[in-house]
């Protein structure tokens, strides 16, 4: 389960988002190569009459696609390039526009962004809208709400300055957030009531076993109020927007709770795991698994738009640079970036394999 799943989920998401580089280089008369889903020796191909080799590779870890003259990791003009007649030249990478070239290389993690909203817009319009009205029906003893005074029958209206109209709004806060200090605004009995508290740390495991650590104010809402609302497909649309943009913001909070140490290195998780959870979350019904293919569509956007040179956002930092700067950064310090990217990408992928390895349950993690 976990290699089906690993390869059912980063196989066809690495193959869109090289697909919309290629797509958008296409549109802007860039000639590619090729388009490789894999990496490593060929097992099959073809040559379309454009003269791009579509092919699979042995290694199903990833892919690629091969613009015609990029001939060097940093996508600089080189004397092989200058040597092109003109007008194969006009069909290359490099003699296009800065907006253009910019344009292209986002539209790889612009695609897997597209991927996941318009896998979440399709829940939300099949399945509607869940809406479960903020207020308190149990509070659980002993937990931060029961110390606070918290009652049943208060109304949360206000979280750290936005606005509560949905009890998971509440989770959203508070589960990613342990130990960091927040303030809300409640109606307490009648009475508006602001409360400041430093969010508890429980660990909470999964039917897999597998360990989280999250914020818990310990509160419950009324179930009998929840209720589904049907939405329309422009609305499913703004909520997938908008559920991507809560997912990111995720993303930053716990890379920088990692950084200040509120979270241990040992979350941070590489190929070995995203296997594990593929797994796990296929054998649990199409659903679930295709929600986590939406997770990780956006985890690949966000990661390749990180200003990493090597990575998609390297070369658009270059870009806006040249943009200010009116002139390309010069070909050495852009090889001594990507030099020193790949090696940080590396020690990275290195450092979180070995932290799957560890989280093993052969190691009694």
């Amino acid at each position: 389960m976990w290699i089906v799943g690993f390869l059912l989920v980063l196989g066809p998401l690495v193959t869109l988002h090289e697909l919309g580089h290629y797509l958008v280089g296409r549109v802007f008369g860039v000639k590619a190569d090729s388009f490789s889903i894999g990496f490593g020796r060929e097992i099959a191909g073809f040559t379309d009459r454009r003269g791009t080799r579509w092919k699979f590779a042995v290694l199903p870890l990833g892919g690629y696609v091969q613009f015609a003259g990029d001939m060097s990791p940093t996508s600089q003009p080189s004397d092989e390039w200058r040597s092109l007649p003109p007008e194969e030249r006009e069909k290359t990478f490099q003699a296009k526009p800065l907006w253009q070239r910019a344009l292209i290389v986002a539209a790889g993690p612009l695609t897997n962004f597209l991927v996941a909203i318009a896998i979440l817009a399709s829940f939300n319009f099949a399945y509607g809208k869940l809406v479960i009205p903020p207020v308190v029906a149990e509070v659980q003893a002993g937990t931060a709400a029961d110390r606070l005074g918290i009652v049943p029958g208060d109304r949360f209206l206000e979280v750290e300055g936005t606005s509560i109209d949905n009890f998971d709004q509440l989770h959203d806060l508070i589960a990613p957030n342990p130990g960091a200090t927040l303030h809300m605004v409640m109606q307490h009995r009648g009475e508006r009531r602001a409360l400041t508290f430093v969010v508890p740390m429980v660990i909470e495991h999964d039917s897999f076993g597998n360990a989280f650590r999250v914020g818990l104010l310990g509160v419950k809402p009324d179930v009998n109020a929840v209720e589904v609302l049907p939405v329309g497909p422009i609305e499913a649309v703004v909520l997938g927007l908008e559920q991507t943009g809560q997912t990111v913001d995720l993303m930053v909070n716990g890379i920088w709770q990692i950084i200040t140490g509120r979270r241990p290195v040992e979350e941070l998780g590489g190929p070995l795991k995203i296997a594990k959870f593929s797994g796990e979350q296929l054998s649990l019904g199409w659903r679930n698994f295709v929600g986590f293919v939406a997770l990780i569509s956006i985890n690949l956007a966000f990661i390749n738009l990180l200003p990493i040179p090597a990575l998609d956002g390297g070369h658009l930092a270059f870009y806006a640079a040249e943009a200010v700067r009116r002139k390309p950064a010069s070909p050495r310090s852009q090889e001594w970036a990507f030099r020193t990217g790949i090696a940080f990408v590396v020690a990275l992928m290195l450092f979180v394999t070995i932290n799957d390895i560890v989280s093993l349950p052969i190691f009694g993690r």
